[in-house]
């Protein structure tokens, strides 16, 4: 009976002893955790963390066409743009200056498919009327290519800065480019209206849905066309 009462009151009081030794370590131990940083969450890094180089103006211009894209010219901020990048508004203005410098070169990034124009301008100059005209067009029946396309287009026609930016890139970019492989009077001009033709199909087969346009087959529109866009860009 006695070694049982001596066995049970050294058992509890080696228990008593190593709380009591757990309860002092517990302080210390805070205050040396209260001086390391709280390890990190994981998931999308914040806009401070955010890296500074070509992958945070990747994300921007991404983010800039999506919100262009989404809320229209008008509506699109740079603090917007900026948020969705997960960058801070700072690292816009460093890399493009004002909303007008990122719209552009959201457009640069979103007409980039159309800027392999010299690979339609190469062909054999009977046939170029046709490849401009189903160039054009599969680049607007590409969904992937058409949204932030349809979205640019109409930030255009409601705000005038915007339709600067996109003026002066398809002159300077696109049409100008078309002009200097032509062998006609007038080859500027000629580009234009050949452009104005095609916007004008754009406009009632993506915007305004016009039947029986709206549902024709690509390749019986370039057929159509063709010979126009022929006469403008060569002559005949």
């Amino acid at each position: 009976m006695t070694e049982e009462t001596t066995g049970t009151g050294g058992a509890a009081t080696e228990e008593a002893g190593a709380a009591g030794k757990a309860s002092a370590e517990e302080p210390a131990a805070g205050k040396a955790a209260a001086g390391k940083p709280a390890p990190r969450r994981r998931g999308r890094p914040s806009r401070k963390a955010a890296p500074d180089g070509p992958d945070a103006r990747t994300r921007i211009l991404e983010a800039a066409r999506t919100e262009f894209a989404e809320r229209g010219y008008d509506k699109t901020s740079v603090r917007g743009i900026a948020k969705a990048a997960g960058v801070d508004a700072a690292l816009v203005h460093h890399y493009f200056g004002t909303k007008d410098g990122v719209f552009a070169a959201a457009v640069e990034l979103t007409f980039e498919p159309a800027l392999v124009l010299p690979a339609v301008l190469d062909g054999p100059p009977e046939g170029l009327g046709e490849r401009l005209a189903a160039f054009f067009l599969s680049v607007w029946e590409d969904p992937g290519t058409r949204t932030p396309l349809l979205a640019i287009l109409r930030s255009a026609v409601t705000h005038e800065a915007a339709a600067n930016v996109l003026r002066d890139f398809v002159l300077r970019r696109l049409l100008e480019r078309i002009a200097a492989e032509l062998d006609v009077p007038d080859p500027t001009l000629r580009a234009e209206l050949a452009a104005s033709h095609m916007l004008g199909i754009v406009m009632l087969r993506y915007v305004v849905r016009a039947e029986p346009l709206a549902s024709a087959d690509p390749a019986e529109i370039v057929a159509m066309v063709a010979p126009t866009l022929q006469r403008y860009v060569a002559g005949r």
